[in-house]
């Protein structure tokens, strides 16, 4: 290269870097996570009116839909619930109550048709097969709707293992007794035996179980939804919040999205509250004037068929069987039957809200009334060694105790049958105040979410 006036100048040497030390050179920015550039960006945004309005619109429909898919939730449960009470628990209830009175019924006839002689009357036998053909056929009703591994599903197989056993001691005591036989008696309270101890408190297990499967049933079905129910009024707070935010800042007095999402919200939270209150005293009121009287009157209805057997047995057995204290067992048996019977007809009797639930009581406890007085002479007859006159008064077709024994018996059953249509009308007019509820809430809510975000963008809208 040449320099002014001609002379030579060598050109500029090329600078050499400066070599880093390894460990010290400067290191490339660490890359940001998604999360932490969406918080960023969440920042940013929420620092002006557009951003703000976006997080008020997606929370508004986040909460709202939220109120709307818990309510539904929390109904299906409850509905389902009170489907069951109706069509499940009550009516499994109501057959383990029939089997125990089957199977009582049916000790109770085949004593009668021993006391009547060699042969039996052809009612008395018929009567005690068809208890022993219905105890069995609500037994395969109850094992199809019962897990077999459950509670109830150990004491049905109870049953009917043990159910053949007493109706073949039956037949040999029938057999003995046609026969003229003294054995005959024996089987008949060995088979009383196998009746009392064995199947009646297997009976007796599985009306309790079916009764508390019931019970658990009612709680689940009258409980409060409190999720739900927050969240409605949570919900509604936002949306009232949201609107009273535009107004201060717009002066406007209604947004048409934010007034639907919460009318319709409103409305979801109203029908919660009113349908849940109506179903809770439907069901409320079938398990006070119904299923509660119908426990008790079923009770009643088996003390008296205990009663009855006691009855009969303490002529069968002639002083056979004795309690500690060297007294007649069937009869001292019988004694506390009947005072657990009138017991139990004055529990139904308070519980009788009308007078056709209370109009049958009343015609039961006064030939319970009757029965004792008759029982009474017919034990005077028996201690003065006159067993034939005391069998007459027992189980004869005039002034018997026989005859108070089945008006007793009618009266009852008039009355379970009064009490049971009371429970069906109260429970199902609970259960159909929670039908739709679910269905409509999520509907409801998600109208209201949608108008929600629709409200919120005719404000982003005014921005562009």
């Amino acid at each position: 290269m040449s320099g002014p006036g001609g002379t030579a100048v060598a050109p500029a040497p090329t600078p050499v870097p400066t070599p880093v030390p390894a460990g010290t050179g400067a290191r490339p920015p660490a890359r940001r996570s998604a999360w932490s550039e969406g918080v960023d960006r969440l920042r940013a945004g929420a620092t002006t009116e557009p951003g703000r309005l976006r997080i008020i619109g997606a929370a508004l429909a986040l909460l709202v839909v939220a109120f709307g898919a818990v309510t539904a939730w929390q109904v299906s449960g409850r509905a389902a619930a009170a489907d069951d009470v109706v069509t499940s628990s009550q009516p499994l209830s109501a057959d383990a109550a029939s089997i125990y009175r089957s199977l009582a019924d049916a000790d109770t006839s085949a004593a009668s048709g021993f006391l009547a002689g060699a042969q039996e009357p052809r009612s008395v036998t018929e009567k005690y097969e068809k208890d022993i053909a219905e105890a069995s056929r609500l037994l395969v009703k109850a094992a199809a709707n019962t897990e077999g591994s459950s509670a109830s599903g150990q004491e049905i197989a109870k049953l009917n293992q043990q159910l053949p056993r007493y109706t073949g001691l039956i037949e040999r005591a029938r057999a003995n007794n046609r026969q003229g036989l003294p054995l005959g008696g024996a089987y008949l309270r060995y088979a009383n035996e196998q009746m009392t101890t064995q199947l009646l408190p297997a009976a007796k297990k599985l009306y309790d179980e079916e009764t508390e499967r019931l019970h658990r049933d009612y709680d689940e079905a009258s409980a409060w939804p409190f999720v739900a129910l927050a969240l409605g009024v949570v919900a509604l707070g936002a949306l009232g919040w949201a609107q009273h935010r535009n107004y201060r800042r717009t002066n406007r007095v209604f947004n048409q999205g934010l007034l639907t999402a919460t009318v319709a919200s409103g409305a979801v939270l109203l029908w919660l509250v009113a349908g849940h209150a109506v179903a809770s005293s439907g069901l409320d009121d079938s398990k006070a004037h119904g299923q509660e009287s119908l426990k008790v009157l079923n009770d009643a209805r088996i003390n008296s068929l205990q009663a009855r057997a006691n009855e009969n047995l303490t002529l069968v057995s002639r002083g056979a069987v004795t309690t500690a204290d060297n007294k007649d067992k069937y009869d001292t048996d019988y004694t506390s039957n009947m005072a657990e019977l009138v017991r139990r007809l004055g529990d139904a009797g308070r519980l009788a809200d009308d007078a056709g639930g209370s109009a049958p009581v009343q015609q039961a406890t006064a030939a319970v009334k009757e029965w004792k007085e008759r029982h009474t002479a017919a034990r005077v007859a028996d201690d003065l060694g006159d067993y034939d006159q005391a069998r007459d008064k027992v189980i004869g077709e005039k002034a018997s105790t026989g005859q108070s024994f089945t008006e007793v018996d009618n009266a009852l059953e008039k009355a379970v049958s009064w009490e049971q249509r009371e429970f069906t009308e109260a429970a199902e007019g609970g259960r159909g105040a929670l039908s739709g509820l679910a269905i409509g809430a999520a509907a409801l809510t998600v109208l209201a979410a949608a108008a929600a975000v629709l409200g919120i963008g005719r404000r982003l809208a005014e921005y562009r």
